[in-house]
């Protein structure tokens, strides 16, 4: 236990060390390892009039075209930058924050990286970016699975067996013995899977329409079709009591059942019948149906 603690006291100071060497002061990413206040040759308390007095004598002295001399053009930089810092109240107030704690590093980049580039970039830019990459990513997912879905289903038997009947219709029920019990050859499995992997359920190939970004640039035309599906839906049902059409009897009891559009239509027409025909969107009969199929299950057992 002893042995334990020690070494992790150890890993704890040698991470401290490592980030210590990495990470610079935050103050630096101002006027890198210069203080802004000792370049313009004023202390910390002084006024914007001082400040400006100071780059302005300063300036006169080092730039460059009065002073061809390559460190004073160096210098003339470096003192035009501490003054765009000073001189703005906002900017001044998070250098002398970043002064007074070195140690909230990450918090005083983000300011500093807020104030100079926040104001510069179009946020509408922002987030057409941010959509394109989130689309980028989603689409190389979905395609990835979709390719990983195809795999394994061609490792099974049913597709296996399914691919010699394509092969056996192909050929006119005709199959070579010796061939019958070998691997298929691989370009003929290539073609023939190519009209397979259409039919096959739950491993459809991906969608542009599914992208975030194009159901953002979608999205009013779909809020506009939501809303004239719900005042038609209101205006038929609520005000007109009109009787339910079957395409909305059926979504009813799809939802009321919580069943997926691909469950329901894998169900049987007369079944549908029933289960529409017992208006299981009213809470009442939903309720007789729930307690109708507990007492099949218990019976059945």
């Amino acid at each position: 236990m002893a042995g334990r603690r020690a070494m992790m006291q150890w890993f704890a100071l040698t991470v401290t060390i490592v980030l210590s060497l990495l990470i610079q002061p935050s103050s630096s990413i101002y006027c890198d390892e210069d203080d802004c206040y000792d370049l313009l040759g004023v202390t910390q308390n002084a006024n914007a009039s001082e400040i400006k007095k100071a780059y302005y004598k300063l300036s006169l002295k080092h730039h460059p075209d009065k002073n061809p001399d390559p460190d004073s053009k160096k210098f003339f930089v470096k003192i035009a930058n501490a003054y765009e810092i000073l001189k703005d109240d906002a900017t001044r107030e998070q250098y002398d924050y970043a002064l007074a704690h070195p140690e909230e590093f990450f918090y005083n980049t983000a300011r500093y990286y807020h104030a100079y580039y926040g104001h510069k970039t179009d946020p509408r830019a922002v987030l057409i970016g941010l959509l394109l990459i989130l689309s980028s990513f989603q689409y190389l997912n979905q395609w990835t699975r979709y390719n990983q879905a195809i795999e394994m289903v061609k490792k099974t038997p049913a597709y296996k067996n399914k691919l010699r009947g394509l092969e056996l219709q192909r050929t006119g029920g005709v199959a070579n013995r010796k061939k019958s019990n070998k691997q298929m050859d691989k370009k003929v499995e290539e073609e023939l899977s190519k009209e397979l992997n259409l039919d096959i359920k739950g491993a459809e190939k991906p969608s542009v329409w599914e992208l975030i970004g194009i159901r953002f640039i979608l999205l009013p035309y779909t809020l506009g079709k939501l809303l004239l599906w719900y005042g038609c839906w209101f205006w038929r049902y609520n005000v007109k009591r009109a009787p339910y059409s079957w395409e909305d009897a059926s979504y009813l009891t799809r939802r009321a059942l919580r069943v997926s559009i691909d469950s329901w239509i894998s169900i049987d027409e007369s079944t549908k019948e029933d289960l529409i025909q017992r208006r299981l969107w009213e809470k009442s009969n939903f309720e007789s149906y729930v307690a109708e199929m507990r007492k099949e299950s218990k019976r059945r057992r």
